[in-house]
């Protein structure tokens, strides 16, 4: 294993954070996975995950069985693990931009389609070679204006050439889902056997150029323009990325951080990462449905939250997923699903405002348009 500590850019005198990478296997071999945790730094369940995958990565590279690279980024936000308010975790965004630090990724098909338009032929791996030398280019004249730009920068420039990404995330209370391009979920469907899903959420640009559809939306998008202009050019889906919502805030246990970690060490045997007898994959626990299908429950109303339902608990239409109670006017209103489906994650506070989510259902009919991401 090779330890890499990239330092960020420093905004204050001196103050400045590290960003540290853990590669293992060779650099350059096939198939490269890139894995990070808690780019949302309160998150924490990937981090614990990713500790524990550590040991098996050491093994397996003692033991001579990494067939192409691996590289672990443990923590994947030194910026917001920092962030605190009032005594409490502020992960999410980044409190002088007050942006999210998994949004605002750079469009990458945009900024290299223009200098690989004309270089494509006929040969696929080809065309992944140069469309991955074009993406190298872009990443080095970027230029961070400040310490969160620089941290987006070194995340993607470890990561764009990877055949496989997964971004370990959690919610606040959840089941364990995934969130995931539709072109990439055919690679990534053993993965979510092995770690037992709940739900699988698809989507082709969610929006808000998330971290992981900046490095997979550039491959089905070149391919659709290149198809517009010279559609003999073949552009295959070359990265796979998924956002893996490993259940939520509190379930930090050795216990599912074990399982997790043996669960994506399985994945990479399936990949053929790792060599080894890869484990049987188990009965899938649901079906992927369609992003713009999962129902935002909302209170319309403020009150005390009291909730009915649990985390991966199969909903019909009109079941009660919690009562909102407002105890001077002496009235209870009853936040009811709309869509049949797993409800896959809810609030962890127990006080609302008018118009806040309560809870997510994932439903099998498309319904929502446009941006489908939470801020």
């Amino acid at each position: 294993m090779q330890r890499i500590d990239h330092a960020l850019l420093s905004q204050s005198l001196g103050s400045h954070k590290t960003l540290t990478s853990l590669h293992f296997g060779t650099p350059g071999a096939r198939p490269k996975v890139y894995i990070q945790a808690s780019l949302h730094a309160e998150e924490l369940p990937g981090m614990l995950a990713a500790y524990h995958l550590r040991a098996l990565l050491e093994q397996a590279e003692q033991q001579g069985s990494i067939q192409g690279e691996v590289i672990l980024v443990p923590v994947a936000n030194p910026i917001g693990l920092a962030q605190r308010l009032d005594h409490k975790p502020m992960g999410r965004f980044e409190l002088g931009s007050s942006e999210n630090f998994n949004r605002h990724y750079p469009d990458l098909c945009s900024a290299v389609l223009p200098s690989v338009r004309n270089k494509l032929g006929q040969d696929a791996l080809e065309n992944v070679t140069i469309i991955r030398e074009a993406v190298q280019a872009f990443i080095a004249q970027w230029t961070p204006a400040n310490e969160l730009q620089s941290l987006r920068k070194q995340l993607v420039s470890l990561s764009f050439d990877s055949d496989i990404v997964l971004d370990l995330h959690c919610d606040c209370e959840a089941a364990l889902h995934l969130y995931t391009e539709s072109p990439c979920w055919p690679s990534l469907e053993p993965l979510a056997r092995l770690l037992g899903a709940e739900a699988v959420l698809l989507a082709k640009n969610s929006g808000g150029l998330s971290f992981d559809e900046c490095l997979s939306g550039l491959w089905w998008q070149m391919g659709e323009k290149v198809a517009e202009l010279r559609p003999e050019m073949p552009i295959p889906q070359a990265c796979a990325t998924t956002t893996v919502e490993l259940r939520g805030e509190a379930d930090v246990s050795h216990d599912w951080g074990r399982a997790d970690a043996q669960a994506i060490f399985g994945y990479l045997q399936h990949a053929a990462v790792i060599a080894g007898i890869a484990p049987v994959l188990p009965p899938s626990r649901c079906d992927a449905t369609p992003l713009a299908g999962s129902q935002t429950v909302k209170s319309p109303v403020p009150g005390i939250v009291v909730f009915a339902a649990q985390p991966g608990e199969r909903l019909a239409v009109g079941d009660l997923v919690a009562e909102i109670i407002d105890p001077i006017a002496n009235t209870v209103f009853s936040a009811r699903a709309e869509v049949a489906g797993v409800m896959y994650a809810r609030l962890r506070d127990r006080y609302v405002l008018a118009n806040d989510d309560l809870a997510n259902i994932a439903g099998s009919k498309p319904f929502r348009t446009g941006y489908l991401l939470s801020a």
